[in-house]
């Protein structure tokens, strides 16, 4: 089961205040999961995304309109990367299968002439 954390563990792994995690999600579109009581959740991945997210503001010195900035590029590339290679794999797919079962005839020839020598 991945790790959860609860806004207030989030805050303190990060160094920030729970209201800047709260101000973030609503600045950069983020959405947490929530309890049925409404506690919000996060897991590694939006630990991650918050520990960017202070680099770039903190760190780094962007604006939030720059930190948006630079997080959609991310997304792009990243988006761009699956595609090629979905792509690429989609291309390359069919030609192993072929391989394969080219390989596969020739096995069961093979076999059934041993058979046939023994």
């Amino acid at each position: 089961m991945k790790e959860q954390f609860r806004i207030g563990k989030l805050a303190q792994e990060l160094g920030i205040k729970r209201f800047v995690i709260r101000f973030w999600e609503k600045e950069f579109g983020l959405h947490s999961s929530r309890s049925s009581g409404g506690q919000r959740f996060y897991d590694q991945k939006d630990f991650d995304h918050f520990k960017l997210i202070k680099e770039l503001l903190y760190e780094k010195g962007f604006t939030i309109a720059g930190a948006k900035k630079v997080l959609n590029q991310r997304i792009k590339k990243t988006a761009h990367i699956l595609d090629t290679t979905k792509k690429n794999f989609s291309e390359y797919t069919p030609n192993i299968l072929d391989k394969f079962s080219i390989q596969l005839i020739e096995l069961k020839k093979q076999l059934m002439k041993l058979r046939d020598l023994l």
